[in-house]
């Protein structure tokens, strides 16, 4: 196992919105035994609202704040000794202010799944802020790329079964 992942016993999901970063980290953590946190869905806890109303009455810049915020609370918890799984929003990686909050806290494993089936999955959903406008929507694809490919690891995404996502970051060589 990677000695930064045994020091500090956290992996961090990473990748655009609807990879499924969320379904494949509970499944990872359940696989490992580890606690499981959406950074999201911690969010909308704690604002008690959803993701969507806070882009929409406090705007991104607020958003991010927040998220900077629970990626630290999360990494602080990690780093004393608790494994967790933590996915995080699709935009949080861009962040390199998160980047660097987990660059030495246990892996960024990148979720690197096809635009037609981000798109897939973005159509069976209305809360998703920022894909209601499909051309921005295809730009931040390939625009946050560049920020996703700064993970330690990079899992192709070919099935939507997070089981064999899961099987697949298990089996990666950083991780024996």
């Amino acid at each position: 196992m990677h000695l930064r992942l045994k020091r500090t016993p956290g992996l961090y999901i990473v990748g655009f919105m609807a990879a499924g970063k969320s379904t494949v980290g509970r499944e990872l953590a359940r696989r490992l035994g580890w606690s499981f946190f959406d950074t999201d869905t911690e969010i909308e806890a704690a604002e008690k609202t959803t993701i969507t109303s806070l882009f929409a009455t406090r705007g991104e810049d607020e958003f991010r704040r927040i998220e900077t915020g629970i990626v630290r609370h999360h990494v602080d918890w990690i780093e004393r000794g608790r494994p967790a799984v933590l996915a995080l929003g699709g935009g949080a990686f861009c962040q390199p202010a998160n980047r660097d909050l987990i660059q030495n806290a246990g892996l960024a494993i990148w979720l690197d799944c096809p635009f037609e089936t981000v798109q897939r999955r973005v159509a069976q959903s209305a809360h998703r802020p920022l894909a209601a406008d499909p051309h921005r929507f295809a730009e931040l694809f390939h625009s946050r790329r560049e920020h996703y490919q700064l993970a330690d690891i990079h899992i192709a995404i070919d099935s939507d079964d997070p089981s064999v996502t899961a099987e697949a970051i298990l089996a990666h060589p950083m991780l024996k």
